[in-house]
């Protein structure tokens, strides 16, 4: 039981720590973690992760919000088009094998390390915008926030991940926002949007896991109040390079299981 609640903890925890640090879902933590240490089955791992997403971004938006990091009212346009695509993610995850959502949960999650440890995110973007013309979209931006916000929660209903990351993509690299405001903005879109998918997940499997949501989001209330508050202390390269060695060993670790 110690054992159980300890490792309960700790996902919680870790996924706290990559919210507050870089706007990351909690599914690249809690999913591979409950999948390959407690046996949980991929589709309830998920849910697991998406309801922890909801404690962990919602701590994180509110500690940037203090620093005035967020952009609130794009924040808010961009999380009312989430709800709904999520949903409908969560209901096709319910089609799809165990096996392929904890494959491809892996494949997303070791992808999305190498990336990171291959160019820190702050050299990507200023090497992405010297190279492409996104005027287009920003000159849309209502289109853009549908579009985008549409297709992010789409994956985070499916995969688990809360689309942090993602979001975190699009509003540095289409619409040009400074990277601590962005990440901000990202974990406020991510709270609304792993509430409806997690909220989804549970009615449809019918299944609703009180305990390991009140631990899992007991260590996730701790590390994503701890790093979010050390965000803007830490150097953006090293952080990038250490969270992106560990996504490469969850993911290698939730594929191969």
């Amino acid at each position: 039981m110690l054992y159980y609640i300890f490792i309960m903890f700790l996902a919680g925890w870790g996924a706290g720590i990559v919210t507050g640090l870089v706007g990351a879902s909690a599914v690249v933590i809690v999913t591979p973690v409950l999948i390959t240490f407690l046996g949980y089955n991929p589709y309830t791992a998920i849910g697991i992760s998406l309801a922890t997403d909801v404690v962990a971004s919602s701590v994180s938006a509110y500690t940037y919000n203090k620093n005035g990091n967020i952009r609130l009212k794009e924040g808010i346009h961009l999380s009312i088009f989430t709800v709904t695509a999520a949903i409908i993610g969560s209901y096709i995850s319910n089609f799809i094998s165990a096996t392929a959502l904890g494959g491809s949960t892996g494949i997303v999650i070791l992808f999305m390390g190498i990336s990171l440890i291959r160019t820190p995110l702050n050299e990507r973007l200023e090497s992405f915008q010297e190279k492409r013309d996104l005027s287009y979209w920003k000159d849309r931006k209502i289109f853009s926030t549908i579009f985008f916000g549409t297709f992010i929660c789409l994956m985070t209903g499916v995969f688990g991940a809360g689309g942090g990351m993602m979001i975190l993509m699009v509003l540095t690299f289409v619409f040009a926002y400074p990277i601590h405001i962005a990440v901000g903005t990202s974990v406020l879109v991510m709270a609304f949007s792993a509430l409806s998918g997690s909220l989804s997940h549970f009615i449809i499997e019918q299944h609703y896991p009180i305990q390991e949501l009140f631990i899992c989001s007991t260590g996730a209330f701790v590390g994503a109040l701890m790093a979010a508050n050390y965000a803007n202390l830490a150097s953006e390269k090293k952080l990038s390079k250490i969270i992106g060695v560990v996504f490469v060993i969850l993911g290698l670790v939730s594929f191969l299981n």
